[in-house]
């Protein structure tokens, strides 16, 4: 006689295997999901890059303290040798005391906790990142609107390119952008001084605003800076321009041979409201990346653009600094550089699901 099966006893509801936890929770959000993913996964590049840069910048040979008290030398401030007393001191006040570890985590310190890297070297005792600050508006300035102001038009001419492909001014157009869309920013920046600042003669080539105008928001001020800026933003922006340009309308040919293209023309709609609300939409969602990426290049080359054009922005400071091996200042200008493009990243990698629907929020 076989026994019969004995069924499983039922359970209550209060019995029953819960589900939850941080998954669920997260798959039960797919934006909030997304934006902690992604936030976290900028935390850790943050944490990379800072430790990538100092121990960088600490293999550099030469000796700041040494160097400080040389320059104050020069100075007549002394007028004769350092004690050790004096030297260890101005090792401790830099954060150079201490090997190479203890250095790292006294940075990692002053700046998670007390926002400051120490004083300059180049300017002292004014701490480092006071320094970086009086120069960051001026590369902000430089930086942010020629840069944007390349992704718009550059945005805008691939796209009408594309659109136009086989028509003589589309062909002209990608031409010399292949032709002058590798050339590094600083060496068109020579083109542009050696043309309208010395045959020419009509742009200056050096600082950023006449220095016997008084500093303020007055006409004659304000026509000053632009003046200034011109040939460095024009550099920038016309290599953008190309760069762009050959991005979009590689982008924008292959998708106009498509079905809803052709519905589109078919009901009758203007060519160009076909090419604003049809073609480019689907054109400039990748671009919101790569310009996010781009960001990184673009602050390298203005660096030297800065430091051709005696600009006094982060990249002439950095030289300066480097010059000097004012490793507080060097560290407060990459770390300033650093916290930017990422978090210009960031932002456009939170803004990107929005922008596309066919993003995947969490997996």
């Amino acid at each position: 006689m076989t026994a019969a099966p004995v069924s499983a006893p039922d359970r209550t509801p209060s019995q029953q295997p819960k589900s939850g936890g941080p998954r669920s929770l997260l798959a039960a959000h797919p934006l909030a999901a997304y934006g902690i993913r992604r936030f976290g996964l900028y935390l850790v590049e943050l944490w990379g890059s800072l430790t990538i840069a100092f121990f960088f910048f600490r293999l550099i040979p030469g000796d700041p303290v040494q160097t400080f008290i040389q320059t104050l030398q020069q100075n007549y401030v002394y007028n004769q040798q350092a004690s050790q007393e004096v030297i260890d001191r101005y090792r401790a006040e830099f954060g150079l005391d201490g090997n190479l570890f203890v250095q790292y985590l006294r940075f990692l310190q002053r700046l998670i906790f007390e926002q400051d890297l120490g004083p300059s070297l180049i300017n002292y005792p004014t701490p480092a990142f006071e320094v970086v600050a009086q120069s960051l508006p001026w590369t902000v300035g430089l930086l942010g609107i020629s840069a944007v102001l390349a992704f718009v038009l550059g945005i805008l001419a691939g796209a009408v390119a594309g659109w136009r492909r086989g028509k003589l001014g589309a062909e002209v157009a990608t031409t010399t952008s292949i032709a002058l869309g590798h050339v590094p920013f600083y060496f068109l920046a020579l083109i542009l001084v050696y043309v309208f600042s010395y045959l020419l003669g009509i742009l200056p080539n050096r600082s950023a605003y006449d220095s016997a105008i008084p500093v303020g928001f007055s006409l004659e001020f304000i026509g000053s800076l632009i003046t200034h800026g011109l040939l460095p933003a024009l550099s920038i922006v016309i290599i953008g321009v190309f760069n762009w340009l050959l991005s979009t309308r590689m982008l924008m040919v292959p998708i106009l041979g498509e079905d809803y293209l052709h519905y589109a023309e078919a009901k009758g709609l203007h060519p160009n409201r076909i090419l604003t609300r049809y073609a480019l939409r689907n054109c400039y969602l990748p671009q919101v990346t790569g310009f996010g990426i781009s960001l990184g290049f673009i602050f390298n080359g203005n660096l030297l653009v800065e430091q051709l054009f005696n600009y006094p922005g982060l990249g002439f400071t950095l030289v300066t600094a480097i010059n000097q091996l004012d490793f507080n200042t060097v560290l407060a200008v990459t770390t300033i550089s650093i916290f930017f493009v990422l978090t210009a990243n960031l932002i456009l990698d939170l803004l990107l699901p929005l922008l596309d629907p066919r993003v995947k929020y969490w997996r």
